[in-house]
């Protein structure tokens, strides 16, 4: 089942993490199928609280995908194709199940209201979703063997989780929910009915400008970290150009920031990944 299996998850990351299905377009052949096996996964666990109207129904769904790693329950599991692929490519590639175990009690975060305390919170949060993600996806294209990729994924991971929620400042928000370090927000003066409101104010805006410029460190430290590695593993990184060009566009704006800014074409996203893998192998 699993070929067909890896087909239907690339369909569900292309609907669920599109960017990240782009990115597995510059990687070939069976390392390109057990990555995508990867993101459909997180894809997945990152979108259950869309899909449920309360926090127990998600857990619920949690615990599904930690009985599907660890064999339990396991008799239906390989019907679920998302479940087949994955659990393919960790036989294939030696993927540490307990490594996903840590991205699914991360994701717990997710199905509750808790505002994000603090970035020390925020970036512990980050490197167990997005930088084990790198992390994998590099072990994947070294053939399974263990790799160390330094402050590559730890950094890229923090970088893409802090883009990725300044973009989505107005859709968190309007959920009630709070997912950049508050302690960033409090000190700059940034009260909750404000975010919850989506009022704009210096305040809001001075706090954003200081999470854009760890987001840059982040990506200028990963940028530094990429550079060090074997040549076969970089394309695993590839989004790094992409994330740099919307971190542009978050410093470069003008409208509030709660205002969604402008979707690069596929073509674009694809051509910047692409020549980036090139110039980086």
């Amino acid at each position: 089942m699993a070929e067909g299996s890896y087909a239907h998850a690339a369909e569900a990351l292309r609907a669920g993490d599109h960017d990240r299905y782009l990115s597995t377009l510059v990687l070939s052949g069976q390392h390109r199928d057990a990555v995508t096996a990867l993101y459909a996964f997180n894809a997945d666990i990152a979108a259950i609280r869309e899909r449920v109207s309360n926090p127990a129904p998600g857990e619920v769904r949690l615990q599904w995908w930690s009985d599907a790693l660890t064999g339990e329950g396991h008799g239906a599991v390989r019907q679920n194709p998302v479940a087949d692929a994955l659990l393919d490519s960790i036989q294939r590639y030696n993927i540490p199940t307990g490594t996903l175990l840590r991205l699914i009690g991360a994701r717990r975060f997710d199905l509750y209201d808790d505002p994000m305390p603090d970035l020390e919170t925020f970036e512990g949060y980050a490197g167990e979703t997005n930088s084990t993600l790198y992390q994998l996806a590099a072990m994947i294209l070294n053939d399974g063997a263990m790799v160390e990729t330094g402050d590559a994924a730890g950094h890229l991971g923090v970088a893409h989780a802090m883009i990725g929620h300044l973009r989505a400042l107005d859709y968190v928000s309007s959920q009630g929910r709070i997912m950049l370090p508050w302690t960033i927000m409090e000190a700059n003066g940034v009260r909750e009915t404000e975010l919850f409101s989506r009022t704009d104010s210096e305040g809001l805006q001075a706090a954003l400008g200081q999470i854009s410029e760890l987001a840059s460190m982040h990506l200028g430290k990963a940028e530094a970290a990429i550079k060090l590695l074997p040549g076969k593993l970089k394309a695993g990184f590839a989004m790094l150009p992409v994330l740099r060009h919307q971190l542009d566009q978050i410093d470069q704006r003008n409208s509030s920031p709660f205002e969604p800014l402008p979707e690069e074409p596929d073509w674009r996203k694809i051509a910047r990944m692409t020549w980036w893998a090139f110039r980086n192998r």
